[in-house]
Formats: C-alpha cells, sequence, structure tokens
C-alpha cells in the first residue's frame, strides 16, 4: 500500500489562553480536510454514527477501491451489491459507510455533486467523479485551445453546480495572449487564468480553489498540463507527467487512472486521464447556463418557433450581424443540444431494458422458488 493519501501530522492555529499566553489550537480533523461536511452528516441514523465509520473513495480499479478516513488509508474489495449497478456503484470522491468491526461497505452516501459522461461506444453512463467543489477547464496556449471543447466542459460542469475557471496553460509558450482573450469574450463571467504550470508562483492565483476541505478536479484533454499543474499546486510530485508531440500537439496520456491527492496546505486535487471524447447526456440545465446569452435573445425573436435561421425580426441573427454573437458559438449550441437530447434517450432507453431484464430474472427465479417449494 502506497504511503498515506492524507498528512497525519498535527495542523496546530495559535489562540490565546486565560492567562494570556500562545496556545495551539486543536489539530483540524482529517474527515474535515477530506470535505466532510454537514451535507454528508446528516444523511447518518443514530444508529450508523454509532456502528459505522465514513471514508472517501481515493482511487478506483479493476477489483478494489481504495478509501481513507480517520484510522487511515485501506482497500475494499469490489464485490457485493453495492457493487452490482454499474451506474449507481461508488466513484472517486464518493463517500461509504463501513461497518465499525468488519470494515464492510454498507452504503454509499448522496452526492453533493456528480460528473459522468456517456461511455464510449457504449449506451451507459460512464461515472467521472463525485462531490467536486470547483473544477479547472485545463486547455493550452497551442493547438489544443478549442473554445467549443471548453463550453462542452462547461454544461458539464454548471450541470453539477460546481465553481469553474480555464486555465490556459503552457503561456510561456505564446506571448499572443490577447488573441485567447478575445475568442474568451462570449464568457465574460468565467474566469480566465494563463499560467505556466512548472511554475509555483505562475499558478499560486488557483489555490484559491483548493482550500482545506474542498475537492477540485482537473478536466482537459491528454497533453494540456493537468499532471504538471497538479504537482505545482501541491508542490509535490504526485502524479507523471508527459510530453506533448511537435506536430500537432497532441497529448501522450500521462494518468492512468482517476485519483484524488491531499495537498501540505489542505484541500483534495482530482487528477483524471485526458478524455478525448466527452459524450454528453443528461446536462440540459448546465447546457442552459452555458448558453443563456442565446437564450436570453432568443427569448425577444419575434417568432416563439424561430429557428434563428432566416426568419423576419429574429434577434439571435440580429446578434450576430451586429457582432455580439458569434456564429461558431450558436452552431456549437445547436449541435450539443441535438447530443445531449439524443444521449439522454438513450440513457433512458437502456435503464428502462435494463430495469425490464432485472424484472424478468427476478420473475425466473421467483418462479423457480415456488416450484422447488411445491416440490418439497
Amino acid at each position: 500500500m502506497s504511503k498515506s493519501l492524507i498528512s497525519r501530522r498535527p495542523v496546530f492555529r495559535r489562540g490565546v489562553s486565560s492567562s494570556g499566553q500562545e496556545k495551539p489550537a486543536a489539530a483540524e480533523s482529517p474527515l474535515r480536510k477530506l470535505g466532510w461536511k454537514p451535507f454528508f452528516q446528516q444523511q447518518l441514523s443514530l444508529d450508523e454514527l454509532n456502528d459505522c465509520v465514513p471514508v472517501k473513495v481515493m482511487a478506483v480499479h479493476r477489483s478494489q477501491i481504495e478509501v481513507t478516513g480517520e484510522a487511515g488509508d485501506e482497500v475494499v474489495l469490489v464485490h457485493g451489491p453495492l457493487f452490482d449497478d454499474a451506474s449507481e456503484r461508488p466513484t472517486v470522491g464518493d463517500w461509504l459507510l463501513l461497518e465499525r468491526a468488519s470494515r464492510k461497505p454498507l452504503r454509499r452516501l448522496e452526492r453533493s455533486s456528480l460528473f459522468k459522461r456517456m461511455a464510449p461506444g457504449a449506451r451507459q453512463a460512464q461515472l467521472i467523479a463525485a462531490n467536486v467543489d470547483n473544477v479547472l477547464i485545463v486547455s493550452s496556449c497551442n493547438h489544443d485551445f478549442n473554445l467549443s471543447r471548453v463550453e462542452r466542459y462547461l454544461a458539464l460542469v454548471k450541470e453539477a453546480g460546481c465553481r469553474a475557471c480555464l486555465v490556459l496553460t503552457k503561456a510561456d509558450l505564446d506571448q499572443n495572449h490577447d488573441s485567447y482573450r478575445t475568442a474568451l469574450k462570449g464568457h465574460r463571467d468565467l474566469p480566465v487564468v494563463l499560467v505556466n504550470a512548472l511554475d509555483a508562483e505562475s499558478v499560486a492565483p488557483l489555490r484559491e480553489y483548493c482550500r482545506s476541505g474542498e475537492t477540485l478536479a482537473l478536466l482537459g484533454s491528454s497533453g494540456v498540463g493537468k499532471s504538471t499543474l497538479l504537482n505545482s499546486l501541491a508542490g509535490a510530485e504526485l502524479a507523471a507527467t508527459g510530453g506533448i508531440r511537435e506536430d500537432d500537439s497532441k497529448g501522450r496520456h500521462t494518468t492512468r487512472h482517476r485519483a484524488l491527492y491531499a495537498i501540505p496546505d489542505g484541500g483534495l486535487l482530482l487528477d483524471s486521464p485526458g478524455m478525448r471524447e466527452l459524450r454528453l447526456a443528461d446536462v440540459q440545465d448546465g447546457l442552459a447556463a452555458t448558453f443563456a446569452d442565446i437564450s436570453a435573445l432568443a427569448a425577444k425573436c419575434r417568432f416563439a418557433d424561430c429557428a434563428h435561421e432566416s426568419e423576419p425580426g429574429c434577434a439571435v441573427q440580429a446578434a450576430i450581424e451586429s457582432d455580439t454573437l458569434d456564429e461558431r458559438r450558436l452552431r456549437n449550441w445547436r449541435k450539443l443540444e441535438r447530443e445531449v437530447r439524443r444521449n439522454t434517450r438513450t440513457l433512458a432507453e437502456s435503464r428502462a431494458d435494463d430495469k425490464a431484464l432485472g424484472q424478468m430474472y427476478r420473475s425466473v427465479q421467483s418462479h423457480a422458488r415456488a416450484r422447488k417449494s411445491g416440490e418439497e
């Protein structure tokens, strides 16, 4: 087992005793450092408070998951009812309740946020992470920068209700920073930070997103510098790093699986493999929030069923003609809306098929038990 995922060294804060002398304050609870909040505490029954202990999922592997809590790091085997349903099984960032004596996982607590995507080439959702507070959408100042992809990530983040910041890495390799700021003029409410991920001073403005007790996720494609950025924020080599191909700026995979890392100043950082394909589903609210300006313009169109193409009195087309709305943004909104509708319908059909199959299995088992009982 690797070394502890959270520091066990007490953290002292200075206080003042009744005699006027400074005294060390009590160490911060390990659970609080891991993100334990009243939202999770309130989900526990009195019996669970006595008989169970909460642990946080730090990494997920094929046959086991790594968790940590007040007792330190543990390994939980992936078997039993908690892991039967792929769409409900624990993912990185989840809180589990373990039976105090046996260390058996009993249940997963309700999530405060959840990131998921359509699994590549499948009709099922793939879980990315749970209980994330803040997200750094990481791109880079080279061929990788793609505003339509940034909007795709934004829809996912806004659906989860997390605070987002766009980080453009490799800023030291491209001095034409104004071109990126101009491209982002349609996202004035999105904080943008340009950094050299190898420079700790350069990434300092990002530390406000990883305070003690909060979980920060880094999302982006391969080779944009997520692992390098994670290491700079943590002040230690937590994740492996690699280079990019010079001809097309495409990245090499360095992170093999999603994992949470604790940093010395508090907070947890999520590093995840680069996602070349991020298919969206069930993010209608997030999509609406990402393209709220288009929705506001559409409300001003002369016709309620305006398709925003060549209809008279179209406020959306008028904004494009006046250069206050980028036509690319309208095209991307339409594309993502079609994708979300299609994938959401596919997921609903898949869930219905799974439910029907489960009912059939239970019916067959019930008949088999009844027949066996009759024979006895």
